[in-house]
């Protein structure tokens, strides 16, 4: 009697492979993106609803279906989940300011359009936006700080790359240090943001025309010119 044909090893594995559906690493993977999707989605959602300081923890998890410890997987607190779901916001800005740096346009245009960006995102939710300025300050503990600080060390690089060009079209004087103009820009930022949140209802174009003369006076220099000065 002959004996069956037999079938080869890699023909007889190929339809369970197959079958199998994604290795159990990549369902892991699957799950734990599902459930950080719906942490940032439930957190946001309160934010918006209840406002962040009214929301609790507590509440978070439950609206997303998982755990407390869970949670704190990603995040070690409140503050952390606030910038658990604007961190790739914030990078995102990033990203889409990158280009600025080499751009031909004035200086101020350019420190402009990255500040820009960030008051089109802040102007979105003012209210959430109000809690996030705030919790900024000292943000230096938890989950989602080391990626925050990352973005605004980031941001930073981007206008000192800005004001360097800046230099050597002689639109900012040279023997200043670039990186100390730039936290100057970004401080003077900080500032007139906040301000602008204030308002009930901040609207970009009021905010950014404020902004401008600020970093135009700044630019300009405070101190009068010598032929202008007069004798006491």
């Amino acid at each position: 009697m002959r004996n069956p044909k037999k079938i080869a090893p890699k023909q007889a594995l190929a339809p369970a492979l197959r079958q199998r559906g994604p290795a159990p690493q990549g369902r892991r993977e699957e799950n734990k993106q599902t459930k950080l999707n719906n942490i940032k989605s439930a957190a946001l959602e309160l934010f918006l609803s209840k406002s962040f300081d009214e929301t609790t923890t507590r509440e978070i998890a439950a609206a997303a279906g998982v755990a407390m410890g869970t949670l704190f997987l990603y995040a070690d607190n409140k503050r952390d989940l606030l910038f658990l779901i604007s961190n790739d916001h914030l990078q995102q800005i990033n990203r889409e300011a990158e280009a600025e740096a080499a751009m031909k346009r004035p200086v101020l245009a350019s420190f402009l359009h990255v500040f820009r960006l960030h008051y089109l995102f802040f102007g979105k939710h003012p209210e959430l936006s109000r809690a996030m300025l705030r919790e900024m300050i000292f943000y230096g503990t938890g989950k989602q700080s080391l990626e925050f600080q990352t973005i605004r060390s980031q941001l930073l690089a981007l206008l000192t790359k800005i004001a360097r060009r800046g230099q050597k079209n002689t639109e900012l004087r040279s023997d200043a240090d670039p990186a100390n103009i730039a936290w100057i820009m970004f401080s003077i930022y900080q500032v007139e943001i906040r301000q602008w949140l204030m308002g009930e209802k901040p609207e970009a174009t009021a905010g950014l025309r404020r902004l401008k003369k600020s970093l135009s006076l700044c630019m300009s220099g405070l101190s009068q010119p010598q032929h202008q000065k007069t004798d006491k």
